[in-house]
């Protein structure tokens, strides 16, 4: 904190935000060592549905890309 990288990606994926759930995880906290360890450099980083994504920036194609094939899997 503060994280101007992170805040800027929330401010991406809100109109998204119905569609999942968003969970923040504070790489700096002793219990997030592993995270910090692999991630340190690569802020933020984003796994959808438990599987790495991307990272740095929001990719929005590949995240709608990504959120509509785990809405079709759930029908």
């Amino acid at each position: 904190k503060p994280c101007p990288l992170c805040d800027e990606a929330k401010e991406v994926l809100e109109p998204y935000k119905r569609r999942f759930i968003l969970q923040e995880v504070d790489i700096t906290l002793p219990e997030n060592s592993a995270w910090y360890d692999k991630y340190k450099y690569d802020i933020p980083v984003f796994h959808l549905n438990g599987e790495f994504l991307m990272k740095h920036q929001v990719d929005i194609q590949k995240f709608e890309d990504q959120l509509m094939k785990l809405e079709l899997q759930n029908y």
